[in-house]
């Protein structure tokens, strides 16, 4: 393991300075942590009784009462239907927070209904009836009455204003036409939220307001938030009715340590979730070690001072020569090793390391005029002289040129001509390479490439056909003026690989019948077009399902006495490849 000569030092001077200083501290944050976490616990299971309390309160003695005090006028038997809906409307002006009343009449689709009208008016604007919205169902009165949860809210959000609503029903004694009424209340619980979003406690920690699933609630898009253990404890307890309040620490998934309480409210069925952070809950302890370390860190920066000027001097040229070498490890060979004028081994070391960040980044500039096989060849050699000759290979030659080149070239200026052969190889490259080939020139409008190894022609063809396509969609995408395709030939047989020219000047590239063969394919091929010859088509078998093969009549090219049999290939689901018979070539 590596132990550099600055850390050696800093290590020395950290445990003079430091060590005393930690002990003492390690027992005051020990108990001041201690501490801390009584006061939070209170804190905590403080707030969540204050909410719950709060939520009671609010139900009790804003909606309960009064609703029981108007249910009560109205049941008196001596007023009349208009007299009572007149009770009603004036009560529910009285009363925050409540938006409908109704009397429901069993067996009666249809209830008597007042409606406050600011939130009436608020359901309209999102498209919405507001009698269909805060009418009680009958179904939903028998149900209440068969549960017996009279007086008990049972509580629902409107999805399209984020509003949460309660709904709460009353027995009535009086009848009509002998059936039976029930006053039934749809409150707004907007003060419960207020009250939420007020409290003190969020500033620094969460009050959550969940239900027996887990699922929160008072917000506007509700979640499931089960996967917190306070959260998961409280959920059973929910259910059961119970209303035991409780204290726990836990982590949560995202590994947040936290401290936690819930109370219950005995009118509504959820849990007061309260949490607080350890981090927020022992910010004290954090100012403290904040002091400790103040103080430790000038006791640390007296010790060190001697330590850093002696191995500053000694390991700084070192340390850049060090990272001099990791950029030009991830390829930046334009890095250089400044500013260390020491004459001695390491100002000599830091000279070798610029002239040799120089010479890579000029070989590999250099890589880029030359093909893969090129560079693996030369680094076959391990070191030694390339000689000149070369190898037979079986081998899948494509030659792809631009059609329309030359009218295009006479009508731009020569830098946009540039630009835009650029453009065009650098999309014909990147799919080459896709396919596992290997571009061996560009000459003028025209790509060389080869194939070799298992299932190149395959490879070849589909890498033809890509080419076309991609080239037309990226043609249509640059909305170009110029009407510029591509035409392809492929050809597959034995070539000549290996160095061949001059001893000082040499080219290492593809020779043979089949390299001439796939350039006058490549001739042949009108804009658009893939042509292939027998032995490629043959190789290709009966199994290629990505491209349909063509036959096209026999053609005769330069250099080759016989008529020879060519096909057409193309993407089936591109666009369908002509079978105009080419000129000779």
């Amino acid at each position: 393991m590596r132990f550099p000569l600055t850390l050696k030092f800093f290590l020395f001077a950290a445990l003079v300075a430091i060590v005393p200083l930690a002990l003492v501290g390690e027992n005051l944050v020990r108990i001041a942590r201690d501490e801390l976490k009584s006061a939070a616990n209170e804190d905590l299971t403080g707030v969540a009784a204050q909410i719950r309390d709060q939520f009671d309160g609010f139900y009790e003695g804003r909606w309960l009462a009064p609703l029981s005090v108007i249910r009560s006028g109205v049941d008196n038997p001596e007023l009349d239907v208009s007299q009572k809906v007149s009770l009603l409307t004036e009560g529910m002006e009285q009363l925050p927070g409540v938006v409908a009343l109704q009397l429901s009449v069993e067996g009666a689709d249809l209830p008597l209904m007042v409606t406050d009208q600011a939130f009436s008016a608020r359901l309209q604007e999102q498209g919405l009836d507001p009698l269909e919205m805060l009418r009680a169902p009958g179904a939903l009165v028998t149900n209440i009455a068969g549960t017996g949860q009279y007086g008990r809210p049972l509580i629902s959000q409107v999805d399209a204003t984020g509003d949460w609503i309660a709904t709460l029903a009353l027995p009535m004694e009086s009848r009509i036409a002998g059936r039976k009424l029930t006053l039934v209340a749809r409150i707004d619980l907007a003060a419960l939220r207020d009250t939420l979003e007020a409290h003190p406690f969020r500033q620094r920690g969460e009050i959550t307001v969940v239900d027996h699933a887990g699922r929160t609630s008072l917000v506007d898009r509700p979640e499931v938030i089960n996967d917190r253990a306070i959260v998961a404890s409280a959920m059973p307890l929910i259910v059961a009715g119970a209303r035991a309040d409780a204290l726990e620490s836990y982590v949560r998934p995202d590994g947040m340590q936290m401290l936690g309480a819930y109370a219950f409210p005995d009118w509504f069925p959820w849990a007061i979730v309260t949490e607080l952070s350890e981090e927020n809950a022992y910010a004290v302890i954090h100012e403290m070690m904040q002091s400790i370390l103040i103080v430790g860190a000038f006791g640390f920066a007296a010790a060190s001072a001697a330590a850093l000027i002696f191995s500053r001097g000694l390991t700084g040229p070192i340390l850049k020569i060090g990272r001099v070498a990791d950029r030009i490890g991830q390829g930046d060979f334009a890095a250089r090793v400044a500013d260390v004028r020491s004459r001695d081994e390491i100002g000599d070391l830091s000279k070798r390391i610029n002239i040799m960040a120089g010479e890579l980044g000029e070989r590999l500039e250099l890589m880029k005029f030359v093909s893969h096989e090129t560079v693996s060849a030369i680094q076959a050699r391990e070191g030694e002289t390339m000689s000149r000759g070369g190898e037979r290979r079986a081998v899948t030659m494509l030659f792809s040129d631009i059609r329309g080149y030359t009218a295009f070239s006479e009508t731009v200026s020569p830098e946009e001509v540039i630009q835009v052969l650029n453009q065009y190889f650098e999309v014909q490259a990147e799919i080459v390479e896709r396919h596992g080939g290997d571009i061996d020139k560009f000459v003028g409008d025209e790509l060389m490439a080869m194939f070799t190894g298992d299932e190149k022609e395959q490879r070849a063809v589909s890498c033809a056909v890509e080419i076309e396509k991609a080239l037309a969609a990226f043609m249509q995408s640059q909305q170009a003026s110029a009407a510029l395709e591509v035409g392809i030939g492929m050809a597959s047989g034995e070539v000549v690989l290996g160095a061949m020219g001059a001893r000082d000047r040499m080219d290492y590239t593809v020779l043979g019948s089949t390299v001439n063969l796939a350039a006058r394919l490549c001739s042949q091929a009108g804009p658009g077009q893939v042509l292939l010859e027998e032995d490629t088509r043959a190789a290709l078998g009966d199994g290629a399902t990505q491209f349909e093969i063509t036959p096209l009549p026999p053609v005769s090219l330069k250099g080759i006495s016989k008529p020879v049999p060519i096909f057409a290939a193309r993407g089936l689901a591109g666009a369908p490849a002509t079978d105009t018979p080419a000129k000779a070539v």
